[in-house]
């Protein structure tokens, strides 16, 4: 949550400045891959991803401890909860 009391989604919401170390080959790679000016995006972009796939860790992990078949109403619940999407109706499984 920010100062101001909004909650935003991964993605969402106002830039924040934050200092990132990285090694001087990770940023070289980055740095030709996106340029210089797109390193911020870059990191944004796999920051999203690795929240994305420890979310996918958890719900792997929340559903190997209950046995049986996945119940459709959750595994619409999760899928939402994972892509930050509306659970609502029209989602496929």
């Amino acid at each position: 949550m920010t100062d101001d009391g909004i909650d935003f989604p991964p993605g969402e919401g106002p830039s924040s400045g934050v200092s990132v170390t990285l090694t001087a080959g990770t940023l070289r790679a980055i740095r030709e891959r996106v340029g210089k000016r797109g390193v911020f995006a870059y990191l944004g972009r796999a920051a999203r991803r690795q929240l994305e796939r420890d979310r996918l860790d958890e719900l792997i992990a929340a559903f190997e401890e209950v046995p049986g078949p996945a119940d459709p109403e959750a595994v619409a619940a999760k899928r939402a909860r994972l892509t930050g999407e509306d659970s609502g109706a029209g989602t496929a499984a």
